[in-house]
């Protein structure tokens, strides 16, 4: 993958004409002018261009959610939410939308032990999450993409999503959580491929490669210490910690740039793909306030 800039914002050239036109001159024939670019980052974007950029992505905004946790003993803290602002950016590039800047207010309440660590409460995430995705809305995003860069929001979001359905909103939820192809690419040299293992490194070695440190991936173990031995099924908070107490489940010695560039890639074709399936999608909304109305009065749905 070619070097990404990060910063794409630009500024509309003017061409000044040097000669006024006589009367008797003939005004030029009008042409069409290519769209002014306009950086998908939502906290580059001037007031003016923002109305613009809210118009030319059709309402629909992207929301990347991330996180501050420890990364085994080679990563920096932030690789979940890094790569998935990264992957939203090179996303918009293809589809047009606004990117939401860096969110990590999420769960991760099993790394409470480890140092770096950001674990708001329970009711606080739910409670910013609604704030921001309204916000959003007030401000024309009427179609929220929350991407997910986390593996333990895998729960959160969802809920969130579902929680949308409590009271009317004139906006809706779309939660996007893969981040990894489930097939194909470089083969694998691992089978623990958890939490900055093979494939996070990898795909840091394309995003933030100044980051990654290599030589430290092999000082502690990422390995199931399989402490913790319930019957399938039986789900308890400990579970993680009970597995990977140092917060580490892989071995990042293993990443290459190959897999991370074959991983990045699809990760960003498939966000962008994601978002055109929402621009287009017309029948959400109608169908969550068809809802809303029935559910203000139960016993007129027909049984």
């Amino acid at each position: 993958m070619p070097p990404i800039h990060r910063r794409n914002c630009s500024v509309p050239v003017l061409l000044l004409l040097g000669a006024v036109l006589s009367p008797a001159q003939p005004a030029p024939a009008q042409t069409s002018t290519p769209q002014a670019k306009l950086s998908a980052h939502w906290e580059e974007l001037t007031g003016a261009d923002f109305v613009e950029a809210i118009k030319r992505s059709q309402g629909t905004c992207v929301l990347p959610f991330g996180l501050l946790e420890k990364h085994g003993p080679h990563l920096p803290l932030g690789p979940d939410l890094l790569d998935v602002r990264y992957a939203a950016l090179q996303a918009a590039a293809k589809e047009y939308t606004v990117v939401f800047p860096e969110y990590y207010f999420g769960q991760i309440f099993e790394a409470r032990h480890e140092p770096g660590t950001i674990a708001y409460s329970r009711d606080l995430q739910l409670a910013l999450l609604q704030e921001t995705t309204d916000e959003m809305a007030r401000n024309g995003c009427k179609k929220v993409v929350i991407v997910n860069g986390h593996g333990g929001n895998g729960s959160l979001l969802p809920y969130f999503a579902q929680s949308q359905l409590a009271k009317p909103h004139d906006y809706v939820v779309y939660v996007y959580s893969r981040s990894t192809p489930p097939s194909g690419g470089p083969k694998k040299k691992t089978s623990i491929d958890e939490h900055a293992g093979e494939s996070e490194t990898s795909k840091m070695m394309i995003s933030h490669p100044d980051l990654v440190l290599g030589d430290r991936a092999a000082t502690e173990s990422g390995a199931d210490q399989h402490r913790e031995n319930l019957p399938d099924g039986v789900y308890t908070g400990i579970w993680w910690y009970a597995r990977f107490p140092d917060h580490y489940a892989g071995d990042g010695s293993a990443a290459s740039h190959e897999l991370g560039e074959y991983q990045m890639n699809w990760w960003i074709d498939s966000i962008a793909r994601a978002v055109t399936a929402i621009k287009a999608d017309d029948v959400s909304l109608k169908l969550q306030n068809e809802f809303n109305e029935k559910s203000t009065h139960p016993l007129d749905t027909k049984q």
